[in-house]
């Protein structure tokens, strides 16, 4: 969420400037550039700095944990490197739709570009590291992260909105800020002139560097960071969104495992189970025999057919809509109406109603037609209760029905809402706070259970209508919660308020929960963040892990780069005959660095040519090496006497100090000539420099 829009006051107009300088204005985020911008460009002084940095940019110091990296970092170690600041919380929807905007800056600047995350928390919940450790592995982000918890990183940099992307040059300046989403093509663009202009002043950096990411820890799981779930009773089966696999998985209502569908690669491929591809999908909707899909990262709505056993697109064009269409604009055409971050889905005589995160709305689709367009919600993010084209919501995330009525939750406003068709339909909040002046709803949060007006959630995704009842995820409690759908008591059903992993005893935990369904006596809960499904029973709330026997993570789509790492010829050995000799490295650094422990440091070897006086199963495997200061040593069996030529692939990192967080690669190659005879040397001796 973001508290205001980019350029919303004059202290944002002001930073935006420093950032544009005289080469890219305002307009620039509009998407325009007038005729005297591009003089001013054409014109520029091809030896003067296009974006001058105005001061030394504070340091990252006040961070209660760096996540994603070995250590912290300094900027005075990013000198050399352009730097960007994402201010950010990992509720935001937001500060999700930068990410990709990242990535793609990240991959196409990998050597002069550094992303840090500054973890700036809105609710309760996110200042707990580990809470954004599981943020950082769910929504795959590959660049440090300092838990700015205490707020002191933001006070340094006058941060005010989230998102907010903060540019530090490579001479440590600050250069200027921006707000909000959408500025790709603005930051591609300075980021580009930075460089060239740093290249030919000697002061751009371009050695790679490296982080020790957090998904580097963790083992794969059948299911991952799973959604949504949906019971189809009369089909006997259940549909699991497995949300980071980019997935859905099938089972009878046990729990047997019946199929899949989608290959686990990101993309948004039409086809058979098998090529078909998802991006995050979560909500689903059951229509006859086609299965609804909300593909969040997408940005589309798709469709199972479950006869033909095909993926088809209903919706979107695949790309993030920027813009807003409101309840009075109408059907829109289906399949050229880009949508923004479809999060869950509800059926309800005729219609497919659609939680739109991204614009703050519920949208409507009746399947068979061609069109979509917006049911409720003015697109203002905010709880306030009106008729539905001037009604408010703040990121819709969970939906259902009584066979009447909808209701949904609104994340960012902790709320739960009734929302009534026809005419003269209208959002009303069963629990939370609503009608606040100056958007104060969207921070008035807790965990107190109770009459309508006291109750407090906190960040709840889900919302499930059960006999007069509303089961609700409240998400980041680590709880579900059950209300009254009519007076909006309520009350904690089970969780113990603090995650955790135990279902054995009547202190059930569980951690960040987001998905509902009803099978027979038990609610199945998708328990996100423990990679898990529960089933509870509805009267004892006896709760027990819903395995899925026989699922399994998929396999890797995405094969390795090439490695074009030049082989290096290096002189001949010879080492005594036995069971074993021992490789021993040494390793000349830059001043000031070591050799990064929390990394492995790996030799491959491979057979060129000659006799086999290295043991075959040396060959099959990458072999870790010891450290000790500036050398590293493994054992090496023999298979014999004679002589060989091996490559050496030799992988490692190194940090300065050995234990700060920014962290450079080392791979060298050499071409081994090997001999193993009756006498020689107890060991191979090899020396790897680093300028």
């Amino acid at each position: 969420m973001s508290s205001r829009l980019a350029c919303a006051n004059r202290h944002e107009r002001r930073w935006t400037a420093l950032l544009l300088g005289s080469l890219l204005a305002l307009c620039f985020l509009n998407g325009t550039t007038t005729m005297a911008q591009e003089k001013t460009e054409a014109a520029a002084d091809p030896g003067e700095n296009p974006f001058p940095g105005r001061f030394a940019a504070p340091d990252l110091d006040g961070g209660t944990e760096w996540l994603n990296t070995s250590g912290p970092i300094s900027l005075k170690e990013l000198r050399g490197k352009i730097v960007i600041l994402d201010f950010w919380t990992y509720c935001c929807i937001n500060c999700m739709h930068i990410l990709p905007d990242l990535k793609y800056l990240e991959q196409k600047y990998p050597n002069q570009l550094v992303v840090i995350g500054v973890h700036h928390p809105k609710f309760d919940n996110e200042h707990d590291s580990q809470n954004i450790r599981e943020a950082i592995l769910r929504y795959e982000i590959e660049h440090p992260v300092v838990n700015d918890s205490d707020s002191t990183i933001g006070r340094n940099f006058n941060f005010s909105s989230w998102p907010t992307l903060v540019l530090i040059d490579p001479e440590g300046k600050y250069v200027g800020h921006q707000p909000g989403e959408g500025n790709r093509e603005l930051f591609d663009n300075v980021i580009a002139k930075m460089i060239t202009y740093h290249r030919a002043k000697g002061t751009l950096d371009e050695t790679p560097v490296s982080f020790h990411l957090e998904r580097e820890k963790q083992a794969p799981t059948p299911l991952r960071y799973p959604g949504k779930v949906l019971a189809d009773p009369a089909g006997g089966r259940l549909f699991i969104s497995d949300s980071n696999h980019n997935r859905l998985v099938v089972t009878t209502l046990e729990g047997k495992l019946i199929e899949t569908i989608g290959s686990g690669a990101i993309g948004r491929k039409d086809g058979g189970y098998l090529e078909a591809e998802f991006d995050h999908p979560q909500g689903m909707a059951l229509v006859d025999h086609r299965l609804y899909v909300a593909d969040t990262e997408n940005h589309l709505l798709r469709a199972v057919d479950l006869q033909a056993k095909t993926v088809s697109t209903v919706a979107g064009t695949g790309e993030q809509s920027h813009g807003r269409l409101t309840v009075a604009d109408g059907p829109q055409p289906a399949a050229l109406t880009a949508l923004n971050s479809p999060w869950a889905l509800q059926y309800l005589k005729g219609t497919l109603y659609i939680c739109m995160a991204g614009p703050h709305q519920l949208w409507a689709h009746k399947p068979g037609s061609d069109t979509i367009q917006v049911f409720a919600g003015t697109g203002r993010e905010d709880i306030l209760d009106d008729q539905l084209d001037s009604s408010a919501l703040a990121q819709p995330s969970g939906i259902t029905t009584d066979g009447t009525a909808l209701f949904h939750v609104d994340s960012e406003g902790s709320a739960v809402r009734r929302v009534t068709l026809g005419a003269q339909g209208e959002v009303t909040t069963v629990v939370g706070p609503h009608d606040l002046a100056r958007g104060r709803s969207l921070f008035e949060f807790g965990d107190i259970d109770g009459p309508a007006t006291k109750a407090r959630l906190q960040h709840p995704l889900e919302v499930l209508f059960h006999e007069g009842q509303l089961y609700v995820t409240d998400t980041y409690n680590h709880k579900i919660k059950l209300v009254d759908a009519q007076t909006g008591q309520s009350k904690t059903w089970l969780g113990t308020g603090k995650r955790g992993t135990d279902v054995k005893s009547d202190a059930v935990q569980l951690s960040e929960p987001a998905g509902l369904t009803i099978v027979g006596e038990e609610l199945i809960i998708a328990d996100t963040n423990n990679h898990r499904l529960l089933a509870a029973n509805l009267k004892t709330r006896a709760t027990r892990i819903l395995a899925i026997e026989g699922l399994q993570a998929p396999a890797p789509k995405q094969a390795p780069p090439a490695d074009t790492t030049p082989i290096q010829d290096i002189p001949a050995q010879t080492v005594k005959a036995g069971k074993t000799t021992n490789l021993q490295l040494t390793f000349e650094l830059p001043e000031g660095f070591k050799l990064n422990k929390a990394a492995p440091l790996t030799v491959q070897w491979q057979a060129a040519s000659g006799d086999a006086v290295v043991d075959a199963a040396v060959l099959s495997t990458r072999q870790k090496l010891q450290t000790e200061g500036l050398t590293a040593h493994s054992p090496v069996a023999l298979a014999g006497q004679g002589s060989g030529v091996y490559t050496l692939t030799i992988s490692y990192s190194f940090c300065r100090d050995g234990t700060g967080g920014v962290c450079r690669f080392g791979k060298v190659k050499y071409k081994l000539p090997l001999t193993v005879a009756a006498e020689g040397a107890e060991a191979i001796v090899l020396q790897t420099r680093e300028e």
